[in-house]
């Protein structure tokens, strides 16, 4: 007779450990339509001022909407979650965002320094200041604001994507007040060749800004390691369990986008049960979990004795050993939830 298991009875299902994916294409609409908003208003200002350099703020902003537009894509396709040929998902989407995004400031630099160049070679006057100004000023302020809001975003949930779109819409701020100070000393001396000279410094601060972009992109898909103070955590974290039995190394980090992912190898004697080992390993990725944050830990277990357990990677993050915490405290700190007795 067979016994059908009662729902009820069974414990439940351990909390994920895995890194959360998250949507965060919301903050791609809100990028979008500040470009739209301040292309209108910087289009508007160059038309009544006939300003090269407000023309080539303008062209910048161009290029932000077609970057909000990949950030859009590239956040959709990274929320989508693991699946059959893709089993740690799709988050290294992003790096290409800001690829396309350092590429397109590339573009816009160079259209904007030959117009400078061009203007310099053959000047014009440039008129109705004030209101040019006034409108490219209230535009600035539009690109500021959200700037700051996917800044923050950018960090709370570690998203390249984010974090690229913000710095470049804070370069525009910049640039745009640069620009606004150009065209401002061309009314007061009446240098125009000043117009130009500002746009060209524009276009080469744009350089600067889209090599960043692509630098951090090309990190990003060579599975660069999380920074030195999280690796740190970390091993602090992983320290607190290391005995005069258990011990850690080849601990190895990356990043995939907004997910971050860890590896370890667990030493134990080699006349542990597996039971005691798994019980051992569930208790370190959980502990790391709760203290670290959104994090997916692996553990390798492995016996202390057998040799073939050490010298396994070129490249890794030192966690202390027992002996290397006693040297520094004089005392094992307490083991977390394992009351061991031979500390």
């Amino acid at each position: 007779m067979t016994t059908i298991p009662n729902p009820a009875s069974e414990p439940p299902a351990p909390p994920s450990r895995g890194p959360q994916t998250r949507d965060l294409s919301r903050f791609a609409y809100l990028s979008i339509a500040a470009a739209i908003v301040t292309i209108t208003l910087k289009v508007i200002a160059w038309r009544i001022t006939g300003s090269v350099g407000l023309l080539s703020d303008a062209a910048e902003s161009v290029v932000n909407l077609v970057a909000a537009i990949a950030v859009l894509i590239a956040l959709k396709v990274a929320a989508m979650p693991a699946d059959k040929n893709h089993h740690f998902g799709h988050t290294k989407a992003e790096y290409f965002s800001a690829a396309i995004e350092g590429m397109m400031i590339f573009v816009a630099a160079l259209v904007i320094m030959y117009t400078a160049v061009e203007r310099f070679l053959n000047p014009q006057p440039i008129e109705n200041v004030g209101l040019g100004l006034a409108i490219s000023v209230v535009a600035s302020a539009v690109n500021g604001a959200v700037a700051v809001v996917l800044l923050r975003a950018g960090r709370r949930y570690r998203s390249l994507t984010l974090t690229a779109d913000g710095k470049h819409l804070m370069t525009d701020v910049w640039t745009s007040a640069g620009v606004v100070v150009g065209v401002l000393l061309v009314g007061l001396t009446h240098v125009e060749r000043l117009d130009p000279i500002i746009a060209f410094l524009v276009g080469v601060n744009i350089v600067w800004t889209g090599w960043k972009l692509i630098r951090e992109s090309t990190e990003g898909l060579m599975d660069i390691s999380m920074p030195k103070e999280d690796n740190s955590a970390i091993a602090e974290i992983l320290s607190r369990f290391v005995t005069r039995e258990v011990h850690f190394h080849a601990l190895r980090t990356r990043v995939s986008g907004h997910h971050r992912f860890a590896e370890v190898h667990v030493l134990v004697p080699g006349a542990w049960t597996v039971q005691q080992g798994h019980d051992l390993v569930e208790e370190v990725e959980q502990t790391v979990h709760q203290e670290f944050g959104d994090i997916a830990l692996t553990c390798h277990l492995e016996p202390s004795e057998d040799p073939r357990a050490y010298g396994d990677y070129t490249a890794e993050f030192p966690i202390p050993t027992h002996d290397e915490i006693l040297a520094a405290h004089g005392s094992v700190p307490p083991q977390p939830g394992r009351g061991d007795d031979d500390a």
